[in-house]
């Protein structure tokens, strides 16, 4: 076998499962397969354009700018509009493309309310780790110096990349999912910012969330094999 003939293989049981889904529900629906992934991106494409006047940029940061020193209250009114908030030092079409992409496949494959709740569940998390970093200091265990205090959170980013990797959990693209975290890693050598370890968190949060169905499923299979077999007594012999 040819080493193109093993890459092929490779990649058919890597993202096989994945494609085969995403290709069936567009080619069945179309656009009606990610209503919700259109919203987003519409979403955010407007608000990057009235940040970016400057009758606008006011009122977008009021609403969606989530600092670690913001009170608690307002950032958590603020954390569901900041998920669509592009950073302003960021070519918008990157945000964009990485919510059409990604939030598009998630809507597929996850389903319209779970891909909402991981994207807010990590853009919160986040949110939530900046502000005890920034209260722990830069000298203690994942600690933040105090000026990121004032850095606004990522946006999408950190919804993106906790989507991307609870897809590769669902699908079992484990290398895929391998390379997501290693990347956000490698991320935080090369450039050391709140954006990057506020990624990680998300990751973190992400990987708990796959792993709680998958414990919940052996749990019952275990209970279901338990009961078979009379609360795990071997089955008597007659």
């Amino acid at each position: 076998m040819t080493p193109l003939h093993t890459l092929g293989r490779a990649a058919r049981r890597e993202w096989g499962p994945l494609w085969t889904a995403v290709r069936a529900a567009l080619v069945t629906e179309r656009l009606r397969a990610v209503p919700m992934t259109l919203a987003a991106v519409c979403l955010t494409a407007l608000l990057q354009v009235v940040q970016n006047r400057s009758w606008g940029y006011g009122p977008v940061q009021a609403l969606g700018a989530v600092r670690a020193e913001d009170p608690l209250p307002a950032a958590l009114l603020r954390t569901p509009l900041s998920l669509f908030v592009p950073a302003l030092d960021l070519p918008v079409w990157g945000a964009l493309a990485q919510v059409l992409l990604v939030f598009g496949i998630a809507e597929i494959c996850l389903g319209r309310w779970r891909t909402l709740l991981i994207a807010y569940v990590a853009t919160l998390a986040g949110t939530l780790y900046a502000r005890i970093g920034v209260a722990v200091g830069p000298d203690g265990f994942l600690g933040l110096p105090g000026t990121d205090a004032q850095v606004v959170d990522t946006g999408p980013s950190a919804a993106v990349v906790a989507l991307a990797v609870c897809v590769c959990c669902a699908y079992r693209a484990r290398f895929t999912g391998a390379l997501v975290v290693a990347v956000m890693v490698v991320e935080i050598v090369v450039k050391d910012n709140l954006a990057g370890k506020e990624h990680l968190a998300a990751i973190a949060v992400a990987l708990v969330l796959c792993a709680v169905p998958a414990l919940r499923g052996r749990r019952r299979q275990g209970l279901g094999e338990g009961a078979g077999t009379r609360s795990g007594a071997p089955p008597i012999r007659s």
